[in-house]
This record gives structure tokens, C-alpha cells and sequence, in this order.
């Protein structure tokens, strides 16, 4: 659409340069034809933002304000000075106002250069997908990055069944370092038509934004960047675990606040003063439908991590995946230079996704260090486990951003396949998991090299 639209636009700005070349040079002539073609592109764009068809519509909010803005300006101008200005325009200023005109919407457009048009991938199961919204208010911690000494805030965002009898496992999703919460919504669009809840999380100060109750913007912590970019396969491993520790403390921190307070609100039904919710309703509603007693957790990336040391710390988890995160909460303490994992046989069903470059480097890892890899340990230590390995991806190809952004996926990690093939073969694997542990359904999909 953001094509389309700066084709027609530069097309409408050519023409007004060309038409006073040719025919209308006289500047009343100009200010009417610039009023027109003004009038005509706002009608274009606003046009595009309104249709139905058009998804993620903020992309277009600068365009369009800029767009009417200069509609407004140029139509009072032409009405003003109609009468009152003589002479010829001159080409020059003609040809200098086109090509302005023409970088000034062209740089309002890189949203919508930047970000598709994307609206998830089609789902497989039977039910239609609803989503609410809340933000729930832990009391009984302080937010470590506010210096206000306000409480700890996490949005968390509902996927479920719309118009669903029965009851449906419930399932929390964690975001990587600054992510966002709808980083794998094919995912949950995918589980909720099968029959589940699932709970997205946003992890303020690790999320790239979110919003608090007052409504404000809360972007990604600056410090928090920073520690995560200086981790690295070379760093040492007693820096890693010193940092990781503490992201770890935080964010199994807020999920175990928003399960457990998920879990009251089932048992009483009711929300407590935690809640803070526009969805009330509809949130005790899909509550009423969620069955505690059958609990999945998953995360991309530092997400996934925070989903394995959250499945060892609780006893009513039934399965765990975990998204190209390495499982960092297993090392539990760094001696002589060396990871120390916890020795206890992790007691969960873990689904670990991988990339092959990962994978074939996990032996060298064993050979450098004289231990496995900690992925490779846990899932040799486990209860139950599988190692899946996709072939030709990179990090963020387990999340819908090569689909939303690929110039954003590019940036951060994206290999050469078929993105949205590579993310419906990830969504069916996780369904199968979810199915087989928490649902007792079907049998475990063999395969393990995609």
C-alpha cells in the first residue's frame, strides 16, 4: 500500500509540475491545481488507511497528517490569495516544490516502506480468535528501573477461543531482550483456533515499548541494551552469568505473578485490584473457560530461557518450549572458569527449536570446554525432551518478523527461506507439543530436522 501510494503521489506531484510548465503558469492557476492535487491525495490516503484490507494502519499516521496538513494549508492559500496574486510562476520553484513534496511524503512513508501488511497467517483449527487486554499490578514488587518507587507493571495480552464451550489449557508466551508481545502472534492465533488460552507478556524495560497504566510509553532500558549486546559467544562465562541472573529474577518474576494471579481470579471468579482492564468482562468470560490445571510456557530467545527456569521453579507446568533461547537459568553457578548446570533431571516435557549453525557448533563447544552445551545437557537431562533443528534460518525466523518487517529481520538475524512456510512448520510443532502433554491428544510429531 505504501507503494502504491507514493507511485500515485509522485505521479499527482509530476503532474502539477508539468501542467504549469505547459499550461497554467500563472500563479492563481498554480494555487488552485496545488489545492486540487493536495484535496485528491489526502482523499487517496485517507481512502487506504480506511479500508478494511489495510492492516497495522499506523504506518500511515505520519503520511496522513503531514497529507492533510498541506491540503488544509494549500486550499485556505488558494482561497486567501486567489484574487490578489498576478504573474507567472517560475519553473524553477516548480520543479524545487515537486521534488520536496515528493522526499517529504516519501520520508513520512517509511513505516509503511518498513512494515508489511502483514495480518498473521491462516490458522487450522476450528475457532475464530478474540483478544483482550490488561495490565496486571504486582504490589509486592517495586519496578527496579523506576526511581519513583512505583510497582512492578506487566501488560498481558489475551488470545482465546471466541464463542468456545469446554475448557482450554492455558499457555504464557516471553518475549526476547527488547521484543515485543506480539512477537509470535501467528502462534497464538494458531493455538487459541485449537482450543487454548494463551497469555502474551510484555516485559517492561526489556520490551523494545509498552504502555503502563497511566498510558504513558515505556521503551526498552538503555542499560539493559547495552549488557545484552556486550554478551556474546566469547564473553566470559562469569559475566554471563552474573547478567543473566538478574534478567532471569525479573522476568520469571512476572510470570509467575501473572500465572498466579491468573490462577485467583479462576478460583474466585473475579479480578482483584491487580487488574487493570478495559476487558473485564470478556477476560472473566475466557477465565471461566481456562483450566489452570493444565499450564504450558514458551518464549523466543531470552524469552525461552525465562520459560525453562519458570518450569523447573513451579510444580503445575506441563510442557515447556523453548524458541532458539539458550537455557541460561540452568547454570547455576560458575566455578574454576566453567559452567556449573543444575544436576537434578529437568522435570518437564522441553521442546528446544534450534538452529542447524547452533547445532553442529554444539560439539565444538563440548570439545573447547570439556562439557556440553547447556541446551544439549538439559535435553539429555530431562523428564522428556526434543531438539528440533531448522536448517537455513536465523534467530528471528522463529518469530513473525520476517513476515511484519523483513528489513527489520535482515537487520537482526534472518536466513534465505520461506518465511511464512519456516513459521507455519514452527506453529505446527508447537501444537502438536502443547497437544500431546497438555491435552493428552494425538501423537509426538517424529520428525526433528526441518
Amino acid at each position: 500500500m505504501g507503494i502504491i501510494f507514493m507511485i500515485l503521489f509522485t505521479i499527482a506531484e509530476a503532474a502539477l509540475a508539468v501542467l504549469t510548465f505547459t499550461r497554467f503558469r500563472e500563479k492563481n492557476d498554480w494555487l488552485k491545481n496545488r489545492a486540487i492535487i493536495r484535496a485528491s491525495e489526502a482523499v487517496l490516503l485517507l481512502a487506504i488507511v480506511l479500508v478494511p484490507v489495510t492492516h497495522m494502519k499506523w504506518r500511515f499516521f505520519i503520511a496522513l497528517a503531514i497529507v492533510l496538513a498541506r491540503c488544509i494549508f494549500d486550499g485556505v492559500m488558494w482561497l486567501v490569495r486567489r484574487d490578489k496574486v498576478t504573474g507567472m510562476k517560475k519553473r524553477g520553484w516548480t520543479a524545487v516544490n515537486c521534488v520536496l513534496s515528493i522526499i517529504l511524503i516519501a520520508g513520512a512513508l517509511m513505516p509503511a516502506f518498513i512494515f508489511t501488511n502483514y495480518n498473521g497467517l491462516s490458522t487450522t483449527g476450528e475457532y475464530e480468535v478474540k483478544q483482550a487486554a490488561a495490565i496486571l499490578v504486582d504490589k509486592n514488587r517495586t519496578d527496579a528501573f523506576e526511581s519513583d518507587g512505583s510497582f512492578r507493571e506487566v501488560p498481558a495480552y489475551f488470545y482465546y477461543p471466541e464463542n468456545a464451550d469446554g475448557s482450554f489449557p492455558l499457555v504464557i508466551f516471553s518475549h526476547g531482550a527488547f521484543g515485543y508481545y506480539q512477537s509470535n502472534y501467528s502462534t497464538y492465533a494458531e493455538l487459541a483456533s485449537n482450543g487454548y488460552v494463551v497469555v502474551a507478556l510484555d516485559h517492561p524495560h526489556h520490551a523494545f515499548f509498552t504502555t503502563d497504566t497511566d498510558g504513558k510509553t515505556v521503551t526498552v532500558d538503555t542499560g539493559f541494551l547495552e549488557d545484552v549486546m556486550k554478551v556474546t559467544e566469547d564473553s566470559p562465562d562469569a559475566d554471563v552469568f552474573e547478567l543473566s541472573q538478574g534478567w532471569l529474577k525479573l522476568r520469571t518474576g512476572d510470570m509467575n505473578f501473572v500465572l498466579d494471579t491468573i490462577k485467583t481470579a479462576c478460583e474466585t471468579a473475579q479480578l482483584d485490584d491487580s487488574w487493570h482492564t478495559d476487558d473485564a468482562g470478556t477476560i472473566l468470560n475466557v477465565l471461566a473457560h481456562t483450566d489452570t490445571g493444565k499450564i504450558g510456557l514458551m518464549g523466543h530467545s531470552l524469552g525461552g530461557a525465562t520459560s525453562v527456569a519458570l518450569g523447573r521453579e513451579r510444580d503445575d507446568i506441563g510442557a515447556v518450549i523453548d524458541l532458539d533461547g539458550t537455557m541460561l537459568g540452568e547454570t547455576v553457578e560458575v566455578k574454576d572458569g566453567k559452567n556449573v548446570y543444575d544436576p537434578e533431571p529437568y522435570p518437564v516435557p522441553v521442546l528446544d527449536f534450534t538452529k542447524e549453525t547452533d547445532y553442529n557448533g554444539r560439539e565444538q563447544y563440548k570439545n573447547e570446554n570439556g562439557y556440553p552445551y547447556v541446551n544439549e545437557y538439559v535435553t539429555g537431562n530431562a523428564r522428556d525432551s526434543k531438539t528440533v533443528i531448522f536448517k537455513g534460518v536465523q534467530h528471528m525466523d522463529f518469530t513473525d518478523l520476517p513476515l511484519i518487517s523483513p528489513f527489520l529481520a535482515n537487520m537482526l538475524g534472518s536466513g534465505d527461506v520461506d518465511h511464512e512456510q519456516t513459521l507455519k512448520t514452527v506453529n505446527g510443532i508447537v501444537l502438536n507439543w502443547f497437544d500431546y502433554y497438555l491435552k493428552n491428544e494425538g501423537t509426538l510429531e517424529k520428525r526433528a530436522e526441518y
